[in-house]
């Protein structure tokens, strides 16, 4: 059975984006850049929703080959063109490179990859995440707080019909005071 992972900076009150949609405010130190290159490496197929993927799209394609792009930067637009992706909207006809389409029911599609053997899957995504959460699909969370109040915008979170109970497995600290929390989802 496949594990299903959701991490995403988020502001200490909670945002992972402003009311405007910017995310100006987490711009990764080197050591944080690179923390989230091992992760995403690690990851055998990325779950997105389609603002997400538009963002992704549109830079890390080339993302390798832009004037100062550090060997990190290299490494990451090139995992990131490597790994499978699965773009779910209704609102898009087509996706390329390494994508496919979903249109349909995004929980059930999710739910029925998690069955299947393989590595792990991570939903990125404020929309998709919300609905996979909602489902206990999640099983693993990876909170990487910046010390920023935004005041507003788009949730880490969202509202659950049941309490979800986690186990933390590991903190640590970047530069810039950017802490980590990552936990797993009590079975």
């Amino acid at each position: 059975m496949r594990r299903l992972h959701y991490g995403m900076n988020v502001s200490l009150d909670g945002y992972i984006a402003t009311p405007g949609g910017d995310h100006d405010w987490s711009e990764p130190s080197d050591e944080l850049f690179q923390w989230w290159l091992d992760e995403e490496k690690a990851i055998s197929l990325f779950l997105y929703g389609r603002r997400l993927w538009e963002t992704m799209n549109g830079y890390w394609p080339t993302g390798d080959q832009q004037p100062g792009a550090t060997p990190a930067e290299i490494e990451f637009a090139r995992n990131w063109r490597d790994t499978p992706k699965l773009v779910f909207s209704s609102t898009i006809a087509e996706v390329d490179g390494n994508a496919r389409l979903v249109t349909g029911d995004a929980v059930a599609e999710i739910a029925r990859l998690k069955g299947e053997d393989g590595g792990p899957m991570r939903v990125g995504g404020a929309g998709i995440a919300a609905a996979t959460m909602r489902s206990g699909l999640i099983d693993e969370y990876a909170i990487v707080t910046h010390p920023v109040l935004l005041g507003g915008g788009t949730p880490f979170f969202t509202a659950l019909d049941d309490r979800v109970n986690l186990d933390l497995v590991e903190t640590r600290t970047f530069p810039g005071g950017v802490v980590l929390t990552r936990y797993e989802t009590r079975r």
